[in-house]
């Protein structure tokens, strides 16, 4: 390990460029994300209380009072105006890398990495919070398995993939940080 590119080494790659955590709702890029932005002494916004606070209202009163695509062009905004704010660890909404136009803006001004967990463990930690709107159309376990199978082959664009799992977190950003460091070191054509 003591070859491996220093904090700083990663800070001074990325440049302006921010690591952009995807992944579906349950997967850790808020819990890990402020660990790791924390690590990289970097800044960690989270795009969904950004879209809350340039919308006034929770993620769920969007959902209810506007429906899905007007939350999502709200979204894709917020995120493009976030990008340009770098560098920083932005955790992103589940739904936010499926939108072609985010995923190019997270492509050119930061670093994409996604947090991978299986269906058991989404359900799991999903289950303890009321608040996802996706969640209300049904059986958590299948709307969840719906969504894996749509939106894990988009994740799978992501620069970096992690295996999101239980063990401690630090565990998790200290191989965000491996893989950052190689991503980093890689010449520009071999990186994306």
């Amino acid at each position: 390990m003591s070859d491996a590119p220093s904090l700083q080494a990663i800070r001074a790659a990325l440049g302006q460029r921010s690591v952009v955590l995807v992944g579906l709702m349950g997967c850790g890029k808020s819990a890990i994300g402020r660990r790791l932005a924390a690590k990289l002494s970097l800044p960690f916004v989270d795009a969904d209380e950004e879209i809350e606070k340039a919308a006034g209202k929770s993620i769920e009163d969007i959902f209810a009072d506007h429906g899905e695509p007007y939350f999502r062009e709200g979204e894709r905004k917020v995120l493009a105006r976030l990008l340009r704010s770098g560098p920083q660890v932005l955790a992103t909404g589940g739904g936010a890398f499926m939108n072609e136009e985010t995923r190019a803006a997270i492509a050119e001004s930061g670093v994409s990495v996604w947090l991978k967990a299986e269906l058991p463990l989404l359900v799991r930690r999903v289950g303890k919070r009321g608040n996802r709107p996706l969640l209300k159309a049904g059986d958590p376990e299948a709307v969840l398995q719906n969504l894996m199978a749509t939106r894990y082959p988009i994740y799978g664009q992501a620069d970096i993939t992690v295996e999101s799992r239980d063990v401690p977190h630090e565990m998790i950003v200290g191989e965000i940080i491996e893989s950052l460091g190689q991503a980093l070191a890689a010449p520009p054509e071999l990186a994306r």
